[in-house]
């Protein structure tokens, strides 16, 4: 019955390491769901029994670990940290693979990747239910805050010009469907929605029509995140009306002033039935596939510590954003060299010590991506 989980046999050293990442990690930043613990602690029970009461820990070559390189800022930066203390600390080779949401998830439920430091929920709630009743990943903990989202976002220099415009409802007057109509939206609202092969694309459209606002949206949706913020940074340089879909870690969020059009609370009802309700803030998990544990349990207890707020995140984002010249792998080096007191927290001592040394020997990660 645990074929799916695709485990070789496995030492008692290996599976008391898994038991202590499960149950004694010592203040872990967020604790995983009922179902996600059931499903680490039977991969544990697998391991037990496959043990067979061996007392070696496994000998030989350590694997690679991949990241799936998911194409905006946050993820691209957590994961050449991540990378860094893999490497350096624990000595696991890393490579990643770029992608929209949507086929790195599956990817990392096939195995073609280890680590995702990003899901987000509820975007890709349903998906993720699935994968977890499946067996087909694990959770790791949480990564970033909890973060907003919204489709209906405005720069804040327009809702200073219109401060009758503060609902979505409000797009259905037509001075304000007029106000973001393009030639090529043919008298509708140009909605800048979310990203094709994003789990949100789909979430959107279903809240244009739920608020029936099918008749004055016209919903655009980019190639990729570098097109959904360029299409903003255009608009906010000219000063010209914007109404688009944003999230409270993306770039511009961190760096405009900018307005959320008001919706209606969030419920369980409304969501799981129209969406015609605001995105609740949303949950960010750390996944990983599951044979990561048993051959990897080090690293998953450092995933377990990852404690990046959105505050810390903001540190190394401005740093990148200051220094256009620079890649991710340049930030995550300026922020490993300067935020110690936080990472050194995630890691055993050996691992730090292993860190500090490649860090000041200017070491660089050899599975990072070329800049």
């Amino acid at each position: 019955m645990f074929t799916k989980y695709r485990l070789p046999a496995l030492t008692m050293a290996t599976a008391m390491a898994l038991i202590a990442v499960v149950a004694c990690s010592p203040a872990a930043p967020a604790e995983p769901t009922t179902v996600e613990i059931t499903r680490v602690v039977e991969v544990t029970r697998v391991v037990t029994e496959q043990a067979g009461g061996a007392a070696m820990a496994p000998e030989g070559a350590k694997e690679t670990i991949v990241f799936s390189d998911l194409n905006w800022t946050s993820p691209l930066l957590q994961n050449r940290i991540a990378q860094y203390i893999v490497e350096k600390g624990y000595g696991y080779p890393t490579d990643t693979k770029f992608g929209n949401t949507l086929p790195l998830f599956q990817g990392l439920q096939n195995g073609d990747t280890h680590v995702t430091m990003e899901i987000w929920l509820p975007n890709l709630e349903e998906a993720w239910n699935k994968a977890i009743a499946d067996g087909a990943v694990l959770s790791a903990g949480r990564s970033l805050d909890d973060d907003w989202q919204s489709a209906y976002v405005i720069p804040a220099y327009l809702q200073e010009q219109y401060p009758e415009l503060d609902n979505v409802e409000d797009l259905k007057d037509p001075q304000y469907r007029e106000l973001f109509a393009t030639a090529e939206t043919g008298g509708k609202a140009r909605l800048v929605s979310c990203v094709i092969g994003w789990a949100c694309e789909s979430v959107n459209a279903l809240q244009v029509e739920s608020y029936g606002l099918s008749d004055h949206v016209q919903i655009v949706n980019p190639g990729d995140g570098a097109a959904l913020n360029a299409d903003l940074y255009g608009a906010y340089e000219r000063g010209e009306p914007w109404l688009g879909f944003q999230w409270g870690t993306n770039d511009p969020s961190l760096k405009l002033e900018l307005t959320r059009l008001a919706e209606p609370e969030y419920t369980d009802e409304c969501w799981f039935t129209t969406k015609a309700c605001a995105y609740e803030n949303a949950t960010v998990l750390i996944a990983v596939h599951p044979d990561l544990p048993v051959r990897a349990p080090e690293v998953l207890a450092m995933l377990r510590q990852w404690d990046l707020s959105i505050s810390a995140y903001q540190a190394v984002f401005r740093w990148y954003d200051a220094n256009p010249d620079a890649g991710e792998g340049q930030a995550a080096l300026w922020w490993l060299n300067n935020h110690s007191e936080i990472w050194t927290e995630w890691v055993t001592p050996e691992a730090a010590a292993g860190i500090n040394a490649a860090l000041a020997a200017g070491e660089l990660a050899d599975g990072w991506p070329s800049e």
